[in-house]
């Protein structure tokens, strides 16, 4: 069963690096508190290393509510 992960933007990309930005954009997060549920691949993974402090991640099993 594949799995899912759940992303909260948590923080403002205003004053971050241009890649941080990038990455929470790619993940479809647009505005503070946005949650978006995507799946847990090497691409969102690495998504995820560089804007680590501006997200968080919780995991989702596959079928279930986000």
């Amino acid at each position: 069963m594949a799995q899912q992960l759940k992303i909260t933007q948590v923080r403002s990309t205003i004053g971050n690096k241009p890649k941080a930005r990038e990455s929470v954009r790619s993940l479809g997060l647009k505005k503070i508190h946005q949650v978006v549920t995507v799946p847990d691949n090497p691409v969102n993974r690495g998504y995820l290393k560089s804007a680590r402090h501006l997200l968080t991640v919780e995991f989702v099993k596959d079928g279930e509510q986000a």
